[in-house]
């Protein structure tokens, strides 16, 4: 089956409250799936729900041909999936090198440079920061090295929630295009759930679309984009725009 990932009929919220209804669609190996929809759809619960954390009713999701529906978060992230959350993602009191050895935990030492090398030569600007605390780090910054943070252990499977929140345009753009490279020379499968969806469906290889905890459509990126109702009524765009 590959590096790919399939969700089948999930249904899942927290404790008693439901926010995704009968959820499936697959996401394709090496590939940028992008979920996108109105605020309260279901996006965020979407990917905390591959990730382990929400309360699953119904359903399978199948990693690797296994199902990880209900696994613990830390098994999970174990198989080659990141999770980089919105916000809280970083160790504000840390520096950004101590930041990249926490990812590090108990990989053996010799290799440990060498990672880091690795994910900060994506982000030339973090090597400069390597002294830095986090929280004195831009907005832009902070989200590079929290995809550093992640890239440490080579994940196969990248989950992205809204990466470009609360970011200047221009920034917002640079962690979009890093997200590419991620896909195209680094090889990872991404899902990416985005607010910006016109430019995330640009960049984005298929698209899902999310409306009241259901999908409400599932291809190309492209024809999502250019899909004359749904972009208009649910993504504020127009057609041809």
């Amino acid at each position: 089956m590959g590096m790919g990932l399939s969700v089948r009929n999930i249904d899942a919220g927290y404790g008693k409250l439901q926010i995704l209804f009968n959820v499936s669609f697959t996401v394709p190996e090496r590939k940028i799936t992008v979920i996108v929809g109105p605020n309260g759809s279901g996006k965020s619960t979407m990917l905390k729900t591959i990730f382990g954390l929400t309360t699953i009713y119904k359903g399978e999701i199948l990693f690797e041909g296994r199902n990880i529906a209900g696994m613990a978060p830390h098994k999970i992230a174990k198989l080659g999936i990141a999770y980089v959350p919105q916000t809280d993602n970083v160790f504000g009191k840390l520096t950004v090198r101590e930041n990249l050895k926490m990812a590090a935990y108990g990989m053996d030492e010799s290799i440990v440079a060498d990672r880091i090398e690795e994910v900060t030569s994506m982000f030339p600007i973090l090597s400069e920061r390597m002294k830095q605390r986090a929280d004195t780090l831009s907005g832009g910054e902070r989200q590079m090295l929290a995809i550093a943070i992640a890239l440490v252990r080579r994940p196969k499977l990248m989950l992205f929630d809204e990466p470009t929140a609360a970011l200047a345009p221009k920034i917002a753009l640079e962690i979009l295009d890093a997200i590419q490279r991620l896909r195209d020379e680094h090889k990872i499968t991404i899902i990416l759930v985005e607010q910006n969806a016109k430019r995330a469906l640009e960049i984005g290889d298929k698209g899902v679309l999310l409306v009241g905890g259901k999908v409400a459509f599932e291809g190309g990126a492209r024809d999502l984009l250019e899909h004359p109702d749904l972009a208009r009524m649910y993504l504020g765009l127009m057609a041809g725009e």
